[in-house]
């Protein structure tokens, strides 16, 4: 990575990096949970070549990102996560960049694409469409898929909140294995990501966003306009390419063939071979590919 710079917005001191020439057309590279932004070492020097200026964002909770106020509610639902895109954008004087990004990153790139496309010359989202439906979230999903997503009900309870605060590292480790199956990675490699989870807010945002995401704990306050936006399930209009990794552990591949409904302008799903749930990191050159694929 490149050396890490903070800007300020009205919430956060957000940390990252930037890459390639400063007048190139900007890229914005987000990553999961639970990753950093390390899983991208590999997709930034192929669009650095291609003239593109890359910046890569440590997400609220992570790496040295970090709130200005105590009292700000340490949320992580979905219209944060867009909000502190959106922040970071205006912080960069940056009027449209393309988006990209998987899992929360992939969502805040989901959230500023539908509600301020405008700002969103074009859109990497893996796995589709990554807006979430609280609304239907008590709807129980195939005994196959609640197996899936043990660690999400894990959160829900005090055990879970205590478990995560004990052994961040752990849950991480064993939540890389489980979703990217095929990926052989070593320990240094996630011991590189790893130290992006020992952010003071870390266990607190984390919690608070799969909580909110069942309706079991309460939103920001100042949050609530652009959170009734999105229960509206808004479609995206900007040029989309969506990346799935075809052994996704979390979110089987088949799970997105049908989000082309999602999409108004130009949408292309790509099914990603031997790749898992971290497809920058997995599939580095496809995911750079689906980047330079996008008009900038």
């Amino acid at each position: 990575m490149a050396e890490i710079r903070t800007l300020r917005t009205p919430v956060l001191e957000i940390a990252c990096a930037e890459h390639g020439p400063a007048d190139g057309p900007p890229v914005v590279l987000l990553h999961g949970f639970p990753y950093a932004p390390q899983g991208y070492d590999a997709v930034i020097p192929p669009l650095a070549a291609a003239g593109r200026r890359v910046i890569v964002p440590y997400l609220r909770g992570y790496g040295p990102t970090r709130f200005l106020a105590a009292a700000t509610p340490r949320s992580g639902q979905q219209a944060a996560l867009g909000r502190d895109l959106l922040d970071l954008l205006d912080a960069l004087a940056i009027p449209r960049a393309v988006l990209a990004g998987y899992d929360w990153g992939g969502r805040a790139a989901c959230v500023v694409a539908a509600l301020w496309p405008e700002r969103c010359a074009g859109l990497v989202t893996c796995t589709g469409y990554n807006i979430q439906d609280i609304a239907a979230a008590a709807r129980p999903a195939s005994p196959e898929q609640e197996y899936r997503y043990w660690y999400q009900y894990y959160f829900h309870t005090e055990r879970g909140r205590a478990g995560l605060a004990a052994d961040r590292a752990g849950i991480a480790r064993l939540l890389w294995r489980l979703w990217s199956p095929p990926w052989d990675f070593d320990e240094a490699t996630f011991a590189t990501s790893a130290a992006a989870f020992d952010n003071p807010d870390f266990v607190e945002v984390v919690i608070h966003s799969y909580r909110h995401r069942f309706g079991y704990a309460p939103g920001d306050p100042a949050l609530e306009g652009i959170e009734a936006a999105l229960a509206r399930q808004p479609r995206i209009a900007v040029p989309t390419i969506a990346p799935h990794g075809e052994a996704d552990g979390v979110g089987p591949v088949e799970a997105s063939a049908g989000h082309a409904r999602f999409f108004t302008g130009p949408y292309e799903r790509r099914v990603i071979p031997r790749a898992g749930h971290n497809v920058p990191q997995e599939a580095p050159a496809a995911f750079a590919r689906c980047v330079l694929d996008l008009p900038a």
